[in-house]
């Protein structure tokens, strides 16, 4: 029997997270609280930290994807 990959972690953002994210760049775009996860999408570089419910969990590739991003890879597939 295969051993099941855990999914990509989701944070929910306490003080400490929330001001790390700020330093990196990611000022005034999340909350205190807020569930976040690291995705890929359409913008250049790597992943990156965006809203949970901005982002689809794919088993195939077992990583969050953007939501636009995930739409358009299904149209052209």
């Amino acid at each position: 029997m295969q051993a099941l990959a855990t999914p990509p972690q989701k944070i929910i953002l306490d003080l400490q997270k929330l001001n790390e994210l700020n330093s990196k760049g990611y000022a005034g775009k999340f909350c205190l609280g807020d569930t976040v996860v690291l995705a890929c999408g359409g913008w250049e570089g790597g992943p990156r930290y965006i809203h949970e419910r901005e982002a689809v969990y794919d088993k195939a590739t077992q990583s969050y994807i953007e939501r636009k991003c995930y739409a358009a890879r299904k149209i052209n597939d």
